[in-house]
């Protein structure tokens, strides 16, 4: 039986311009799904793993800054789009989660397929909406209409996130084939406001008088998806006024042609960091990778940190805010690019001590890394000088993103990155970066570790492999990052319980799923290598790095000594 406000969910969806939709495939979902697939507006995505389902949604969204829909049957199979969804929560990308669900009566019931999913991701979502389950009367209708434009609205405001729209839906579900299935015409949709937020001449000279009081300005940016508009800006403030603009590999601030990105290593300097402290900390962009940036930004005060941008929450994660600044930074510092004309003697000696120590950072590691070893970190260090310029670098939590932190990517490149650092997790990476690059036609590579890759496998269970896509895996055949970490590395309980020694490979996955498998346990032999995977004539295709773990932690602590002796 067709029932018409759950099949005007995906018109009032393509009308709120969202034309593309993962579907989980399911029983009590069936109106949903044929409302989706039978839209001419919506593309679907058929993904049979929940979990793998949510992440390849995220990075569907990611990659084309619009909010997808995310379909699936009632029980467990919701629950576990969890995680995607706090990823997306965190990571401020907008989602239409749909679950369907067993109508009130049968909750608690020992009924198949049902638990309590009303609210169920109220704690990670912008708005949790509950559907009606009965549309006896036209006010029901109308509330339903309104209900999904509220949620997208929602989802896709000033600050934008997840929302939850749960749908209990009686039997039958199943159309008969004789009856007409359509759109409707009429529906209440509810367009979303533009966010226009120009400030005043008055405004503007506040703002750079208020900035005059500082001698030391700092710009810290955290992960963000950067613009070009903002790039020109910030190329033109450090030009102008000497700012000190700092940020992790998941900034993507290499375009901006004086920024900071071997913090990791200048901070190893523990005598001068008081010198390297700011008066003003200026912040945007989401949450920042580097612990040791963290550290020195919350131990070595500042008078002053303003943050922009848009949150529904006061984020303090230097201990120092003093300021939110409800603007997007394409505005800001636009507005301090044309009207803070002067740099100061401070300013500039503040900067020359930064830019100094960058070099110094970059000539240290250029150095290190002409040792030849087939240890991770070299590894890595030859992938990133290789990539191909204009693609997309994903890197997975663990020590992917961390080494990769460490190198940097060079300007010349033009590497857009990409991490899922909202929670940092490893369950859904190569999920993530497989809805980007279905997305996009650009190459797409994604750094991954052995235990987060085969974890989170099931991102390649599906009918949609882009050909765009290489997965480098860091096989050392365990958790390799315990050994880094001062506590687990002395436990003798170390490989069982931390590391979860294991002995596969990926030799096996990229047959079941017809991806091209290349391996490499020799350095000599990874350039050429690298040289046929990046090619496009290639295809989809794993390249399996294995790696010693006892190799891998004494090059990474040798690196940090030589990195602590760089200073003294």
């Amino acid at each position: 039986m067709i029932i018409q406000p759950i099949v005007n969910i995906a018109e009032i969806c393509a009308q709120h311009k969202i034309d593309q939709a993962v579907i989980c495939p399911g029983s009590r979902s069936a109106p949903l799904t044929l409302a989706f697939a039978r839209h001419p507006g919506i593309k679907t995505f058929i993904i049979p793993d929940e979990r793998s389902a949510g992440f390849i949604g995220l990075g569907l969204a990611q990659s084309s800054n619009k909010p997808v829909a995310i379909i699936c049957t009632s029980g467990t199979a919701a629950a576990n789009l969890y995680p995607a969804i706090i990823e997306a929560f965190y990571q401020n990308v907008p989602l239409i989660v749909l679950t369907a669900d067993r109508p009130p009566e049968w909750i608690d019931q020992q009924d198949g397929q049902t638990i309590r999913q009303q609210n169920m991701f109220q704690n990670h979502v912008l708005g949790s909406y509950q559907f009606p389950v009965s549309f006896d009367c036209e006010e029901a209708r109308w509330h339903s209409e309104k209900m999904i434009s509220e949620a997208i609205i929602k989802a896709t405001g000033s600050a934008l996130g997840p929302v939850h729209i749960n749908i209990p839906i009686r039997e039958p579900f199943y159309p008969s084939p004789e009856e007409d299935f359509h759109y409707s015409s009429k529906l209440q949709v509810v367009k979303s406001p533009n966010i226009l937020c120009q400030p005043t001449n008055q405004y503007a000279d506040g703002l750079v008088d208020d900035l005059k009081k500082y001698d030391k300005i700092m710009v810290v940016v955290g992960q963000t998806r950067i613009s070009d508009e903002l790039i020109i800006s910030l190329n033109q403030i450090q030009k102008k006024l000497k700012w000190v603009i700092i940020g992790d590999i998941t900034a993507n601030l290499s375009r901006v042609d004086h920024s900071i990105g071997k913090h990791d290593v200048i901070l190893e300097d523990v005598e001068d960091q008081r010198n390297l402290s700011a008066d003003l900390l200026i912040s945007f962009g989401q949450s920042v990778l580097s612990k040791k940036l963290k550290n020195f930004l919350r131990n070595e005060k500042v008078m002053d940190h303003w943050h922009i941008g848009f949150n529904n929450e006061t984020i303090d994660p230097f201990k120092s805010l003093t300021k939110n600044i409800e603007l997007n930074p394409e505005v800001f510092f636009r507005i301090i690019e044309e009207h803070f004309m002067n740099s100061n003697k401070k300013q500039n000696a503040f900067y020359n001590l930064w830019v100094t120590k960058e070099l110094q950072a970059r000539t240290f590691i250029n150095d290190f890394f002409n040792i030849d070893y087939l240890s991770e970190f070299h590894a890595v260090q030859r992938i990133i000088s290789q990539l191909p310029s204009e693609s997309i670098l994903h890197l997975a939590n663990s020590m992917p993103v961390r080494y990769a932190n460490i190198l940097g990517i060079g300007k010349e490149q033009e590497i857009e990155v990409w991490a899922n650092r909202g929670t940092s997790g490893i369950d859904g990476c190569l999920s993530t970066s497989l809805g980007h690059a279905i997305n996009n036609d650009k190459l797409n590579v994604l750094l991954i570790g052995d235990i987060a890759f085969f974890y989170d496998r099931n991102g390649l269970w599906h009918n949609h492999m882009p050909d765009n896509l290489r997965i480098i895996i860091l096989n050392n055949h365990g958790g390799g990052i315990f050994r880094l970490l001062n506590g687990p590395k002395q436990l003798d309980e170390l490989e069982t319980f931390f590391e979860t020694q294991q002995k596969l490979n990926a030799a096996n996955t990229a047959r079941d799923f017809g991806m091209k498998y290349f391996a490499v346990k020799t350095p000599k032999a990874l350039p050429d290598i690298l040289k046929e995977f990046f090619n496009k004539k290639t295809g989809s295709a794993i390249l399996e790095i294995e790696t010693e773990a006892n190799i891998n932690q004494q090059v990474f602590e040798k690196f940090k000594l030589k990195a602590a002796q760089l200073w003294k």
